[in-house]
């Protein structure tokens, strides 16, 4: 069964830096593709940064671009969302989601993890 535990979520203003961590278990290919999506209150839900397992990065959102970054950690199955220089708008609550096709299709997602609250206030 596969898993995502994404955590790392809290409360930082503005100009302020968080990491977010997605912890992945039981998929079943050596291929894939871990996304991270957001979702604000009244908002449908975007995709912002996606990494497949060899490192190609897939960027879904221009407004994050120079200030979020995305990695992984084959070893530990983990990909990472460090966000810097983080706005109000921002706030949102995000979600990991694995594509086993591996194409970072940001329709594809398979698996969704739990989201976890980043809200960017003052």
């Amino acid at each position: 069964e596969v898993q995502l535990q994404a955590s790392g979520g809290g409360q930082v203003q503005p100009g302020g830096s968080l990491r977010l961590s997605c912890a992945a278990s039981g998929i079943p290919f050596d291929d894939y593709a871990i996304g991270w999506f957001r979702q604000a209150p009244g908002k449908s839900r975007e995709g912002v940064l996606c990494i497949t397992s060899s490192g190609l990065i897939t960027v879904y959102a221009d407004s994050v671009k120079g200030r979020f970054t995305i990695s992984n950690d084959n070893a530990k199955n983990t990909v990472y969302l460090q966000m810097t220089n983080l706005k109000s708008e921002d706030t949102a609550t995000y979600y990991c989601g694995a594509d086993l096709t591996a194409a970072c299709d940001v329709y594809a997602t398979d698996y969704w993890g739990e989201g976890t609250l980043v809200t960017v206030s003052s």
